[in-house]
């Protein structure tokens, strides 16, 4: 797959909550990109991003169909699944987004290993198709959320759509073309086919119909490829190649890989058989006989040749992974827009508010709101679990000591930070600091120490002190500053 320059620079952009990158392939129908998604609060993913040409995304019958077929595929939860995440329409495009996995199409080591006069070691390619099966059968095997079956069908099972990782997972991916059994959503263009000839099942190629059966028969193909390096159905034109998988012979792998046991010829022509009732019925049949007649390999096996052919390109991908996920542009205001968010949806706003953004509306009118309120906020949150903060389902006991009289003007803040005051007294603001912007608010007048009423003490006994601190020193475990900001006492807390 060739990547050209302007796919590079047209990728750089921000589509809904992803933020697109350089490209990392591209095929016929879409160019798939490294992607960040950035969610609220700092949280970010990395994605992979396939961005549909345009040629496709002009076709309202084909952008339907791809979306509803997209949103089918997050249906299917599996491991050996390149899961999808999202489908995002944005200027025109269609951009499908699914999760990043660090691995290569089996069509690249195919061709490393075909350039080095190799083939892939029956273990190494046994243990990938009991993978991809598995998947398969994931697929065919979905349901909606009511349990009803899809019937998935992938219909383009082929060595671009494997990907294998240096894990020794072998995972399908692309069921963008794929169709559910029943559906009438497809393109339609006259003489069309959808999926890649050399790899289409005669069911397929004679429109008779797709089903779970038409994916085993291609990822049969794929398997006997892998086994023997060689191309199974090959012509001159896609007219010679359509004829070959309708009626040419196919032969045994181990006429072209003499150390393949006749076991395993034997289950890959059983899932090569064009006759339906021979051929195997689910993926899963199919990977159980070859996992017991193919000897499988492990996943360390399958790892060490992923690396051996492909180690350079997986290693300048995680590099280039490691830079995005240190840069990831956008994620600065993420909290800000994740609070706009929660505000709007409170129906908070203001005269004029309508034709402001969301986040431009909230920052300024909660720009005053600092840091430093909001780690107040988590601080009494936290005081209240502990069991600091008394509960109004708590008696609060009566203070055993007669209360001090007012605090005079000009007192010092030393002052007040060792004295016991009364709590009305803590959080009303002194007289210094009132401001003309405060000039119209009733104060409260001080509390005269002559007309103060005696304690009520008899039969009440004082609270045990903690940590050997008098009874009364965190209650409350407050005080207010010289500017009538409340501050806590950090002993309380310990």
């Amino acid at each position: 797959m060739v990547v050209s320059e302007a796919d590079n620079v047209s990728s750089r952009r921000v589509v809904g909550r992803y933020r697109t990158y350089e490209a990392i392939a591209a095929g016929g129908m879409a160019t798939v990109h490294f992607g960040r998604m950035l969610a609220p609060l700092g949280f970010a993913r990395t994605v992979a991003v396939k961005r549909l040409h345009r040629e496709y995304a002009r076709d309202p019958e084909f952008v339907a169909m791809f979306m509803d077929e997209a949103r089918l595929a997050a249906r299917i939860h599996h491991p050996n699944v390149v899961q999808t995440l999202d489908v995002v329409a944005s200027d025109g495009e269609i951009f499908l987004v699914m999760e990043y996995v660090p691995a290569v199409a089996l069509a690249q080591l195919l061709l490393a290993a075909e350039a080095r006069a190799e083939r892939a070691p029956a273990p190494v390619a046994v243990a990938i198709f009991a993978d991809v099966l598995q998947g398969l059968h994931a697929a065919h095997e979905a349901t909606d959320e009511e349990g009803n079956p899809l019937d998935i069908v992938h219909r383009d099972v082929s060595p671009q759509n494997i990907l294998v990782g240096a894990d020794g997972s072998a995972r399908v991916l692309d069921f963008g073309i794929a169709k559910a059994t029943g559906r009438a959503a497809q393109i339609t263009r006259e003489g069309q086919l959808k999926g890649k000839f050399a790899y289409m099942a005669p069911e397929q190629v004679t429109n008779v119909g797709v089903t779970r059966q038409s994916d085993i028969f291609a990822a049969s193909i794929v398997l006997w490829e892998s086994l023997t390096g060689r191309r199974l159905f090959q012509g001159q034109s896609e007219t010679a190649v359509l004829a070959r998988v309708l009626s040419a012979p196919i032969e045994p792998p181990s006429k072209f890989a003499p150390e393949l046991p006749p076991a395993l010829d034997a289950v890959v022509l059983r899932g090569l058989a064009r006759d339906l009732s021979e051929r195997y019925a689910t993926a899963r049949e199919m990977a159980r006989d070859l996992e017991a007649n193919g000897s499988p390999g492990s996943a360390s096996q399958v790892g060490e040749w992923v690396e051996r052919l492909a180690g350079d390109d997986l290693a300048r991908r995680a590099v280039r992974v490691a830079e995005i996920e240190s840069d990831s542009p956008g994620e600065r205001v993420s909290v800000a827009t994740a609070l706009s968010t929660s505000i709007d949806r409170l129906g908070v706003a203001e005269p004029g508010a309508a034709e402001q953004p969301i986040a431009k509306r909230f920052l300024s009118r909660r720009g005053r709101y600092s840091a430093a309120a909001l780690a107040a906020v988590a601080l009494l949150g936290a005081a209240a679990l502990a069991g600091r903060v008394l509960s109004p389902r708590t008696p609060v006991p009566p203070r055993a000591e007669v209360r001090p009289p007012a605090p005079a003007p000009g007192t010092p803040s030393s002052a007040l930070a060792t004295a016991e005051p009364d709590r009305t007294e803590e959080l009303a603001p002194p007289a210094e600091s009132a401001s003309a912007e405060s000039a119209s608010t009733v104060a409260r007048p001080a509390p005269s120490t002559t007309s103060a009423r005696p304690p009520r003490t008899a039969g009440i006994k004082p609270a045990p002190a903690r940590s050997g601190k008098p009874a009364t020193a965190c209650d409350p475990p407050y005080y207010a500053d010289s500017k009538g900001h409340v501050v806590y006492k950090p002993e309380c807390f310990q």
